[in-house]
């Protein structure tokens, strides 16, 4: 029983649309797997919002400084080999991954990732856009909670109107 509860938190934590239905299926009683579903995906988006965020701070303040500190022998040594020689530099480059979450964030915004994250998105890609383009904002770990919880209202209604189908 407790590595059932275990193996539901860390999925809840990672993909939150399955996680229910898939401890449901498995024989996990309803409100232990409710609770679980629920501390796992609010634990997971807790846990990868703060660890995304230190990153992408640790990240913005080491880089300037890790590439100041390269010698310049070496610097000339590595575009030497890679035959990177100065360029006219050319228009970024986009692929078809960043273009979505541009355009999804353009889109939709703040809502769109606060209610798309436990669906649509995965936690960790949720937690990780909260973090990098709304971490200004006062109250969205608030906002990203009720969202899962919100999401497990939804699919606990879904698993009581079609019982057959998890029981």
């Amino acid at each position: 029983m407790v590595i059932k509860i275990a193996h539901i938190v860390l999925l809840a934590s990672v993909k939150y649309i399955v996680t229910l239905p898939y401890a449901m299926i498995i024989g996990l009683e309803y409100k232990y797997a409710i609770l679980s579903v629920l501390g796992g995906g609010i634990g997971g988006f807790l846990f990868f919002y703060y660890v995304s965020k230190q990153v992408n701070r640790k990240l913005e303040c080491v880089w300037p400084q890790l590439c100041n500190r390269i010698p310049p022998g070496v610097k000339a040594k590595f575009r030497k080999l890679f035959g990177r020689r100065k360029k006219p530099q050319l228009k970024k480059i986009f692929t078809k991954k960043s273009r979505s979450f541009i355009r999804f964030k353009k889109s939709y915004g703040l809502w769109g990732i606060v209610i798309a994250t436990p669906v649509l998105l995965t936690i960790p890609v949720g937690a990780f856009l909260a973090s990098k383009y709304y971490s200004h904002q006062k109250h969205i770990v608030v906002y990203m909670i009720l969202s899962i919880i919100g999401w497990g209202v939804v699919l606990s209604g879904l698993v009581h109107l079609f019982p057959r189908v998890f029981f």
